[in-house]
């Protein structure tokens, strides 16, 4: 290892951090997760990028690749291996004024791209937290604040610059290597390190955002008018049902409906608005112009010791009302999970199925669960959950991979269909046989 890195050293150029050093302490670890890697290289150029994969492949330790380090089973770190972390590739850029095409630095977060794009009247259909990596989100999906009008984050993707498990740098897009930039969108960071994304930003005007609340009684029947209303509702309308918030009462916690409406005219707004509002008894309304740079929130960062176990499932049109009313009874009860239930269908299910390796396009919600505690408190909640979720199951199917904070092989067959898990397969054989890239919800390549 030692030697192995001393020869790193003449062709790297950016930082190596070890055990012991000034920095490794805050390096080793990811947003969520601890961990003790024997190294941590900064990359600050794609050439270092190629360095580090060769390295990291020539030493045959475990590899984790880091952009913004949210994703909660740990990825962007490890015990022992090799972390690559990007954060020094986050230049954004527009590229092509007429095309409003924009690249960004395999490292970048949301929020730096939200700025730097805000001058130009410019924004990207990504999630909705300020430094959850550009990567992470768009290589397994990007559901957030514009996603019913615009579609995901990875439907804005036209090219994507990739440093391949040999250590080679190609380009993959509609015509060059589509097999590739097929798996790319959809299929998380199996298949190599993305050094440069380019997008399709859209014009952008201020838009009308905050919330509608109303009682914890009301929620069966707020949450089922909610989702059949968001069914025909303007794609400029993308909202999420927060409902069980532990901080603001548990069961008694008010049904807060998140909403953003894309455009600035009030009087389109009020219309869009106006069925939610008589949803049932709103209790507190602070809908109002934002700029569209200013969706995006923090990030929690949880205290030393706090763990989050996160779940989630997509849910079609036939299922809707079913799972709705397992939900609005498991809020209101003692000892739930927070739940977050987000509309989804507009643009997205406008591409076909097969498009990309997304492969839940028909679903028209797709809601999540999460505890939060000390791991004996979780250890004591989760019989309580997996009932919560045994009732579920046969209304809902499948799993957003950037909420789950596990990578079992039940959850990569959630996340990925057979057909395809094995259409990925084939393109991980041909550019990562030896399964470099295992730190994801990894897809074999046998």
């Amino acid at each position: 290892m030692r030697s192995a890195l001393e020869t790193l050293r003449r062709d790297f150029g950016g930082d190596i951090i070890e055990p012991g050093g000034a920095e490794y302490e805050s390096a080793s670890r990811s947003v969520l997760v601890e961990g003790s890697p024997a190294c941590v290289l900064r990359p600050k150029s794609v050439g270092d990028v190629q360095a580090a994969v060769r390295f990291a492949a020539g030493a045959g330790l475990a590899l984790s690749v880091r952009g913004g380090g949210h994703a909660f089973p740990g990825f962007g770190t490890n015990d022992g291996g090799v972390v690559i972390d990007l954060g020094q590739l986050a230049t954004v850029e527009v590229i092509d004024d007429e095309r409003h095409l924009v690249r960004i630095g395999g490292g970048a977060i949301w929020g730096d791209v939200a700025a730097a794009l805000a001058p130009h009247g410019l924004a990207i259909s990504s999630g909705d937290t300020k430094s959850v990596g550009v990567g992470g989100l768009t290589l397994t999906g990007g559901i957030g604040w514009k996603v019913r009008k615009y579609g995901l984050a990875l439907d804005n993707l036209v090219a994507a610059e990739v440093v391949t498990a040999a250590g080679e740098v190609v380009r993959a897009d509609a015509a060059e290597n589509p097999e590739l930039f097929w798996a790319l969108r959809g299929g998380g960071g199996n298949f190599g390190i993305v050094t440069a994304f380019d997008f399709a930003a859209h014009p952008t005007t201020d838009v009308f955002h905050g919330k509608l609340a109303f009682p914890a009684a009301e929620a069966a029947t707020v949450l089922q008018g909610w989702a059949d209303y968001v069914r025909t509702a303007p794609e400029e309308l993308t909202s999420i049902a927060n409902f069980a918030n532990p901080f603001l009462g548990g069961p008694e916690a008010p049904v807060e409906i998140h909403i953003v409406f894309d455009s600035d005219d009030p009087e389109l707004a009020k219309k869009a608005l106006d069925p939610i509002r008589r949803l049932g008894t709103v209790i507190d309304d602070d809908v109002a112009p934002a700029s569209a740079a200013d969706l995006l929130v923090d990030g929690m960062i949880p205290p030393p010791g706090i763990q989050l176990v996160t779940r989630s499932a997509f849910v079609d049109r036939e299922s809707v009302s079913e799972v709705l009313q397992i939900l609005a009874e498991v809020g209101t009860s003692q000892g739930s999970p927070v739940i977050s239930v987000r509309s989804v269908g507009g643009a997205v299910s406008r591409v076909p199925d097969d498009a990309t390796a997304y492969a839940h396009r028909r679903a028209e919600l797709m809601f999540v669960t999460t505890t939060v505690g000390p791991k004996p408190v979780l250890d004591a909640a989760r019989p309580g959950l997996d009932a919560i979720w045994g009732r579920l199951a046969p209304h809902v199917n499948g799993a957003y991979a950037n909420f789950l904070s596990t990578a079992t092989e039940e959850d990569v067959a959630a996340a990925y269909p057979a057909e395809t898990y094995r259409r990925l397969a084939a393109v991980k054989r041909r550019y990562d046989p030896g399964n470099l890239f295992a730190g994801n919800h990894n897809v074999r390549p046998h």
